[in-house]
């Protein structure tokens, strides 16, 4: 019986080793089964790992934007408004719009002059041809006086100073030779002559003074603001364009200004200075033809006694 009952035992314990061991593997075969699904849980968490670092990512595109929406900000508050040059006139120091002011009446009065000068030499050119026109047709003094008597300029007080001569040494002129009445007429001429030339040069100097003086009184400005850049930077710590644009942008006005009142003063006043020679040359062709009226009266007043005798 203890035999029977030792191998008894010994086969349940061999039944139940072996079903422990059935039920060890039936876990271990529906593990995997189960654990066919569960690499699918897994790969759901798999993107939420990266999903954390899409927060990481979108911070920096979200900062990214807002720098450029402070930096505007910014560059309102230090840049001028209106950048046209009105506006930087506007926004110009006191002593750079003084400069500005100063440049803008001399275009001013460059221009003027130019319009008031282009209108008196044509209208001394032409009225100094027709007296030039008149003279040379004239026969005698007399009928060059009567001819230009009604019209003006200096062609008729040429004619008028040269017929006031000989009226005056008429009583001398029977006793000495003419040669004293020529070169009173040329003095009283000539006279006549630089007065009307100076005339028509009035303005001109006043060109020349804009043309050489407008560049170095826009250098002034840009030096004033190109200084006043520099005091902006030292305040401001910092060298920013938006800092320094501002004086820099005044200073080129000034500079652009001083050039605009420059450049057509010295233009037209070399065009000036060619028209007043032309018409100072009109002038010496009208003194000199009546240069030649009064010598031919004197040639004709001293034949002219002749003439009776040789026809009696």
């Amino acid at each position: 019986m203890s035999k029977t009952g030792l191998l008894a035992a010994l086969v349940a314990s061999v039944i139940l080793s072996a079903g422990s061991a059935m039920a060890q593997e039936q876990p271990a075969g529906a593990a995997p089964a189960i654990e066919t699904p569960t690499p699918a849980a897994p790969a759901a968490p798999a993107p939420s790992a990266p999903a954390p670092a899409a927060p990481a990512v979108a911070p920096p595109a979200t900062t990214a934007p807002s720098q450029p929406g402070t930096q505007p900000a910014a560059m309102e508050l230090t840049l001028p408004h209106d950048l046209s040059p009105w506006g930087m006139f506007m926004a110009a120091d006191i002593v750079v719009k003084a400069v500005m002011i100063g440049l803008a009446f001399a275009s001013l009065v460059t221009w003027t002059i130019w319009l008031a000068k282009s209108l008196e030499l044509f209208g001394g050119k032409l009225r100094i041809r027709r007296a030039v026109r008149a003279i040379g047709e004239a026969a005698t003094l007399k009928q060059a006086s009567r001819t230009l008597d009604r019209s003006g300029g200096p062609g008729a007080l040429l004619v008028r100073a040269a017929e006031e001569e000989t009226a005056l040494s008429a009583g001398a002129l029977d006793h000495v030779p003419g040669d004293g009445l020529k070169e009173r007429v040329t003095s009283r001429l000539s006279r006549i002559e630089a007065a009307a030339a100076r005339r028509m040069s009035r303005g001109t100097g006043l060109l020349a003074t804009i043309g050489s003086t407008a560049p170095f009184v826009g250098l002034f400005g840009t030096v004033w603001g190109i200084m006043n850049a520099f005091i902006g930077i030292s305040q401001a710590q910092t060298t920013n364009l938006a800092v320094v644009a501002p004086g820099i942008a005044e200073a080129l006005l000034a500079t652009a200004m001083g050039l605009v009142a420059a450049i057509p003063a010295v233009v037209i006043y070399n065009v000036f200075a060619r028209s007043i020679a032309g018409y100072r040359q009109i002038l010496a062709d009208a003194s000199a033809g009546v240069e030649r009226l009064v010598s031919r009266d004197l040639d004709f007043r001293t034949v002219a006694p002749a003439a009776p005798l040789a026809a009696e």
